[in-house]
């Protein structure tokens, strides 16, 4: 998410520790961590993503980080986080990933807000090398119905996209243009979503079930999913544990073990839930703000 966001973060918590287990790949027999930004952030802001892989390799001596950047330099990465069809973007990393010696044992992967449902595409589609465990920060699998928020120097650009969103979400344009409609969710116009959703109805199995997706993300040690119970970016926050609202209105909301994506298991997540794989941490605070001690005592674990 937006710079600012990560900034907080980081003043509320200095130093950031991410540890990992024994695997291939890093020099001291730790797992590599790839790490995928949000809306409006970039892979090395030294505010935001670029200090907390400083602060991940500083703790974790001989760690290999990989903080993605989509596209040749800070400045397009963070406009393709508004701009480049998400389709597009796991591709190049699927490509970037397979070609990386240090990942070829297997990776950790972290996701901050839009990052996280990219990293889940990414992690269903591309199997090689192997997603080992996901940590999805504050990412939104059921995507969004709404925009509440965006501060910080990219409050202008999200103008923009409320206001394309509102008028047409699903239009082939805006569709093939803009990330954020990529994964708008509309229980109102549930059938538009399904048809014409390029991104989130596809990895989410709307339209057919891929056995493909399915078997892949099972292969996930362990997916973690963490909801700000403050946030005010995510509309509505129980997308960040992949519920969402009832289809037909835009009030109720429901579970993902209430879902119907739940009980007919298109993705597996029933399975993975029963095996022990999903986990649903929860924390105080607004979009992408904790403290350390939260991310030592709560994330940490998963990481070695």
């Amino acid at each position: 998410m937006a710079a600012l966001l990560l900034f907080s973060l980081l003043l509320a918590a200095p130093v950031l520790l991410v540890a990992s287990g024994p695997a291939p790949g890093s020099t001291n027999n730790t797992v590599p961590l790839v790490l995928w930004h949000g809306m409006g952030d970039s892979c090395c802001n030294p505010l935001s993503m670029g200090a907390i892989k400083k602060m991940i390799e500083q703790e974790i001596p001989g760690i290999y980080v990989l903080s993605l950047m989509i596209g040749k330099n800070v400045v397009e990465d963070t406009e393709n986080g508004f701009f480049l069809d998400v389709n597009h973007q796991v591709s190049m990393v699927c490509s970037q990933l397979a070609q990386d010696p240090k990942l070829q044992g297997g990776y950790n992967a972290m996701g901050f807000s839009q990052g996280g449902q990219f990293l889940r595409a990414v992690a269903q589609r591309c199997s090689s090398p192997p997603m080992k465990k996901l940590i999805s920060v504050g990412g939104q699998h059921q995507g969004v119905y709404g925009l509440p928020r965006c501060p910080g120097e990219s409050s202008h650009v999200c103008d923009m996209i409320r206001e394309a969103l509102n008028r047409g979400a699903y239009s082939d344009l805006v569709q093939k243009h803009l990330v954020q409609a990529q994964y708008w969710h509309d229980p109102l116009n549930d059938n538009l979503y399904k048809k014409h959703s390029v991104f989130l109805a596809d990895i989410n199995q709307e339209r057919t079930v891929n056995e493909t997706y399915k078997k892949n993300l099972q292969q996930l040690e362990k997916f973690v999913m963490v909801k700000f119970l403050q946030d005010s970016v995510v509309d509505p926050v129980d997308s960040e544990w992949f519920g969402f609202l009832k289809t037909g209105q835009a009030k109720e909301t429901e579970t993902l073990q209430e879902s119907d994506l739940y009980k007919q298991d298109r993705l597996g997540l029933a399975a993975m839930d029963k095996a022990g794989k999903l986990v649903f941490l929860a924390t105080e605070g607004d979009h992408l703000q904790f403290s350390k001690e939260w991310f030592d005592a709560n994330l940490l674990p998963y990481l070695r």
